[in-house]
């Protein structure tokens, strides 16, 4: 067994098929077939399950590929930087939505003005494709609002946020210094959209109370939720960090919750990646913005 039978292995489970990883890799069908089938033989597993002219993979194929994408990465890593010794390194950054707007632009600005030679590269999305880049390593380190679902993925704590209420200016609880997440909840509700972290977070406050709310808007735009409210067609709770500059510039106003929701954002990165030194001074500076803010 090879590090060319695992490059052949990744590029098929990939591609999810023969033909597929042929066409990438240059290789002749055949060769990739042969590959495959040797590593079957040398492990004693199925790796892909043939149905016609599709495949499929086992079980086994997913744990082997878990350990198989990062022994290929790291080697394309080491002769990238064996052969690039004096180029300028970069770090591979993704982060959930609310994340990359609002804290992954300050967090870059320091980051370079500290180590102005290396680059950071952002992919920003939603926390479960943060995870499966992760996953495929094809980010270093992730930064999202939840904990990670899956169990390769590690995470640490860097920072804490607060859900908060918030309602029309001139609405009768406005002018209140707190609410009951139930008295909330019976008013018109505008809300994320399914699978959003804010939404889970929402979800399962309401739960814990048994309370039963079906919002009159959904919507994967916090803008679009936050002028909803402006405009008087109902009342939301989202992150502090979201609606900060809405609830200073007067747009909508801020109602404390009696019992406030808070939720821990996270530093995930595979449990198998190996950080680097400009890695694990990014994971520390996004501790200490934590501690500061």
């Amino acid at each position: 067994m090879t590090l060319r039978h695992m490059k052949i292995f990744v590029t098929v489970f990939q591609q999810g098929s023969i033909t597929g990883a042929a066409r990438e890799l240059h290789l002749a069908q055949p060769s990739v077939s042969l590959a495959i089938k040797e590593l079957e033989n040398y492990y004693g597993l199925r790796l892909f399950e043939r149905i016609g002219r599709h495949i499929s993979p086992t079980e086994g194929s997913k744990e082997f590929y878990n350990y198989a994408i990062h022994i290929v990465s790291l080697f394309q890593e080491m002769e990238k930087k064996m052969k690039n010794w004096d180029a300028v390194g970069s770090i591979r950054i993704g982060t959930s939505i609310t994340i990359g707007t609002h804290i992954l632009p300050a967090l870059t600005r320091r980051f370079q003005r500290k180590y102005p030679e290396l680059r950071l590269e952002a992919f920003i999305s939603k926390s479960s494709d943060i995870e499966q880049h992760l996953l495929n390593n094809s980010i270093d380190i992730g930064l999202i609002e939840t904990q990670p679902e899956h169990p390769e993925l590690t995470f640490t704590p860097f920072m804490e946020d607060t859900m908060c209420a918030i309602v029309p200016c001139h609405h009768p609880l406005a002018g209140q210094a707190e609410i009951s997440l139930p008295q909330l909840a019976e008013y018109p509700f505008l809300m994320r959209e399914h699978g959003s972290a804010g939404r889970e977070i929402l979800d399962a406050a309401f739960a814990l109370k048994q309370i039963s709310v079906r919002p009159v808007w959904e919507s994967s735009s916090t803008q679009a939720i936050v002028r909803g409210v402006s405009e008087g067609v109902g009342v939301a709770v989202l992150p502090y960090l979201l609606v900060e500059r809405d609830i200073e510039e007067g747009l909508v106003a801020m109602v404390s919750l009696t019992e406030p929701i808070r939720r821990n954002l996270n530093i995930i990165y595979h449990k198998s990646k190996y950080l680097t030194p400009n890695m694990l001074a990014f994971v520390e500076m996004c501790k200490k913005y934590g501690r500061d803010n």
